[in-house]
């Protein structure tokens, strides 16, 4: 049975480039470091580029559960450096670092995925394996951008600039029922 997926796009979704559905062939796997759903649409909806749109994931999943549908996979979302033209989005609601992002006394991610988020996005993988003919491959968001950054604390000391979907998240399980090939950098 496919997911209920409610649709939500975002004000500039026409706004995005758009692509083939064949021209997907990767999923990359975020959390919002942000404490919920709403601040998270806050963020998507911010126009931070001279096209009028702004970073987002395709798909956001709450904790409950619940799927949302921000840009559709035939448009190209800005959420990971290099790899937007081919990838699809998934952001998983987690605080991760939340505030403190690149606080270098704040790098520890504490807060687990619950079994009915990542059980839902093994469904939404499923779904999509089924509507991108080309889609084999999966990262998590760490996985592709490896670029550290002044930490906010203290400038000498460097911080990873992404680590999601982190520590906490279940890869072994997730691989184990998805059928799609894990990538890094």
């Amino acid at each position: 049975m496919p997911p209920i997926i409610r649709d939500r796009p975002l004000p500039y979704v026409d706004h995005l480039a758009e692509r083939a559905a064949d021209a997907v062939t990767l999923v990359v796997i975020h959390c919002t470091e942000l404490p919920d759903l709403a601040t998270a649409r806050e963020y998507g909806e911010r126009v931070q580029h001279e096209s009028g749109t702004g970073n987002s994931g395709h798909y956001y999943i709450d904790r409950d559960g619940s799927i949302e549908r921000y840009v559709p996979g035939t448009r190209v979302a800005h959420h990971v450096r290099g790899c937007n033209p081919h990838s699809i989005g998934i952001e998983l609601v987690n605080l991760g670092r939340y505030p403190h992002w690149w606080d270098s006394r704040h790098q520890t991610m504490t807060e687990p995925y619950p079994d009915v988020q990542i059980a839902a996005l093994v469904e939404l993988l499923a779904q999509l394996r089924r509507d991108f003919s080309n889609l084999r491959e999966i990262a998590g968001h760490e996985d592709l951008d490896t670029a550290r950054m002044p930490a906010s604390d203290d400038p000498s000391l460097e911080v990873p600039r992404k680590l999601d979907p982190g520590p906490l998240f279940p890869w072994d399980a997730v691989l184990a029922g998805c059928g799609l090939r894990r990538v890094r950098a």
